[in-house]
């Protein structure tokens, strides 16, 4: 059966999109972490377009877009050769986005963009692949137990400086 995925590499143009993508997918997920105004500062600090492009402009920062039958369904950013105190090797991949609209959920589209994710990483001789989840995201903890990821520790995500969400460490060995 044909596919009606598309995933692409995103570039500084698709800043606008990653935008939008970015911050209804924040809010949909995290948008009762904290209260409305810290949510919405965090949001609005972090997912806006000249953010975006000059995380876009940067090499070490590897976005791709999955579309859905033509539509833009979501996105996600990986950084290669990230260190993380909990991991003894250098050589891993930190997932630091993995975002999909509520609307396109049910449809493999998650796992279909995480598994490309990890193949590029595979490829690049990671030896595998580590995140922050919020520890009340049920959903994407699952999600992440589900392709062979394990909890490993502990962090507190910052999303002001007066609020931090405890998140779990996860990691992937390859």
């Amino acid at each position: 059966m044909k596919s009606h995925n598309l995933i692409i590499k995103a570039i500084v143009r698709d800043g606008t999109l990653l935008e939008g993508i970015g911050k209804v997918s924040f809010l949909e997920a995290h948008g009762n972490s904290a209260p409305e105004e810290v949510v919405s500062e965090y949001v609005n600090k972090n997912y806006n377009e000249s953010v975006l492009a000059a995380q876009l402009s940067n090499p070490e920062n590897i976005y791709h877009l999955i579309y859905h039958m033509g539509i833009a369904a979501g996105y996600s950013k990986m950084m290669y050769d990230t260190e993380q105190i909990a991991i003894p090797s250098p050589n891993v991949t930190k997932l630091e986005r993995l975002y999909l609209l509520k609307d396109f959920y049910g449809l493999g589209l998650g796992p279909e963009l995480l598994n490309y994710n990890i193949e590029l990483s595979k490829k690049m001789n990671q030896a595998g692949m580590w995140l922050f989840v919020w520890k009340e995201n049920h959903r994407a903890i699952n999600f992440y137990y589900k392709a062979g990821f394990k909890i490993i520790g502990s962090h507190d995500f910052k999303l002001s400086e007066a609020h931090s969400n405890p998140n779990h460490l996860m990691f992937l060995n390859y």
